[in-house]
């Protein structure tokens, strides 16, 4: 059978694995019954319900034609090295690298480098908008995390904190 859409295609195909992929994780766990369900079951059905999503968006794209084929463009290298790079510098920032003597920098710290980095991601980059959003992230994420939910992680840097 011909693809009729790349795009449709291949996001069908990772909806699958994605899906698959925590449906099999959900095994490790007890799934219990339907009347009871144990912290598996979640997870389970979460899974099988995306890699079903994912494989009726597969089967659309081979039988539903498109005007151009919705090919799938080059990859867009800038934003994928920057989303990455903010996600990897938001866990180095809040939780430090003991082993390496780089200490833990809080929430704010974290949500403010994270915000100024992935911002580098886009065809723009305005520092005073990027200050602002950031600081508007970082106040949102304590009140919603530290106070209404009594979460329980550095907010600010262990050398000031102690």
């Amino acid at each position: 059978m011909i693809i009729k859409s790349q795009k449709d295609f291949f996001s069908g195909l990772l909806y699958a694995a994605v899906g698959s992929a925590f449906a099999i994780g959900a095994t490790n766990y007890n799934l219990g019954t339907s009347a009871r369900m144990g912290p598996g079951f979640f997870p389970m059905m979460l899974g099988v319900l995306l890699a079903i999503i994912g494989l009726y968006i597969m089967f659309k794209a081979m039988v539903v034609k498109t005007p151009n084929g919705d090919k799938i463009g080059a990859w867009a290298w800038k934003p994928l090295f920057f989303i990455i790079a903010g996600n990897l510098l938001f866990g180095v920032l809040l939780g430090g690298l003991p082993n390496l003597g780089v200490p833990a920098m809080g929430l704010i710290v974290a949500i403010f480098g994270t915000t100024f980095v992935v911002s580098l991601a886009g065809d723009t980059y305005k520092v005073k908008e990027v200050a602002i959003l950031a600081t508007i992230l970082s106040i949102g994420c304590y009140c919603a995390f530290v106070l209404l939910l009594k979460l329980q992680f550095p907010v600010w840097p262990t050398f000031i904190t102690g």
